[in-house]
């Protein structure tokens, strides 16, 4: 879940612990409000991951784990 104060375009990306893109989630123009992003890790190893949340404005990388 991720809040958008103003109109921008935003990018969610999750890579794995070498840095290459997983899954794009989210890439595209988004009004203010809140959004939901599902992620289906299914075929995925279990480890670190970590997801990027890009905007005109800000950057957020995080880290999370798959068990």
């Amino acid at each position: 879940r991720f809040d958008i104060a103003k109109a921008t375009n935003v990018n969610l990306v999750v890579y794995n612990s070498l840095g290459q893109v997983v899954r794009e989630l989210v890439n595209g123009m988004k009004s203010a409000g809140t959004y939901e992003a599902e992620f289906d890790a299914s075929s995925l190893a279990s480890g670190t991951y970590f997801y990027r949340l890009t905007t005109d404005d800000f950057t957020e990388t995080k880290k999370m784990l798959l068990v």
